[in-house]
């Protein structure tokens, strides 16, 4: 071990590394300062949060270790430590929004609604949350290329969906006793109904908007597209035509 220059080691041993303790990948220097507390939750919270980022700005090829640490605030090794490799990391980030979409959703309460505002307000949720939230629309199209190799391993994500759909199920149930909605919805084909008509819109609005010539982005023409949806949905839902068995 080097000394540093003009400090004298004469009666002392040398500081020994300690070996890392639980949940904790950093070796620590010795300090006659208070031993700093470690968070390793708010040490994972960290990284996924610099991985999210890094992720939906460059997808899952692009992204790299080496910047995620550093975003974070940590180092490589403490990346390995908590989450084994990059591909492990990809998948919580992907869960992670998972989670926190199916939370918000429960979170609106629609059980007590009318009906027909329980479906308006899914629809507004589902679309603002895109909106508020395209780190989710960019890592789901980077997952999509790797046909979900990653969040297919994932023992929680169909959780996270069910949840969702538990939502919508209970709204159109309510609708069918109250002679509101068709009887014979499909509360997944609902989900899917809601979920591609705000995604396909933003996911795909720089290539849409050269394509038509009109800024799809504009707060008007946003505006419209949530009427849009709101009205798709409910006139399906509210449609007396044939019946499926």
């Amino acid at each position: 071990m080097k000394r540093d220059k003009g400090t004298s080691t004469r009666g002392r041993r040398a500081p020994a590394l300690r070996a890392p303790s639980k949940r904790v990948a950093t070796l620590h220097a010795p300090s006659k300062r208070a031993p700093v507390k470690r968070d390793p939750e708010a040490t994972q919270a960290k990284i996924l949060d610099a991985a999210t980022e890094e992720f939906a700005r460059h997808g899952f090829d692009g992204a790299r270790i080496e910047r995620i640490s550093g975003r974070a605030g940590t180092n490589d090794r403490s990346l390995y430590y908590y989450f084994g490799s990059k591909e492990n990391l990809f998948r919580v980030a992907i869960e992670r929004v998972y989670l926190h979409m199916a939370r918000a959703e429960r979170a609106l309460n629609v059980e007590g609604m009318d009906p027909r505002d329980g479906v308006k307000a899914l629809v507004a949720f589902t679309w603002n949350y895109y909106l508020d939230h395209p780190e989710m629309i960019t890592l789901l199209n980077a997952e999509n290329l790797h046909r979900a190799v990653h969040i297919r391993r994932s023992a929680v994500a169909r959780t996270f969906s069910a949840t969702q759909v538990e939502v919508i199920k209970g709204v159109l149930d309510a609708g069918a006793a109250q002679g509101l909605f068709r009887p014979d919805l499909d509360p997944i084909e609902t989900f899917l109904t809601i979920s591609a008509l705000g995604y396909f819109y933003l996911s795909n609005r720089y290539t849409l908007s050269n394509y038509v010539g009109v800024d799809l982005m504009q707060p008007e023409r946003r505006a419209r597209w949530l009427e849009h949806i709101s009205a798709v949905v409910l006139d399906h839902m509210t449609a007396t035509g044939p019946r499926r068995a």
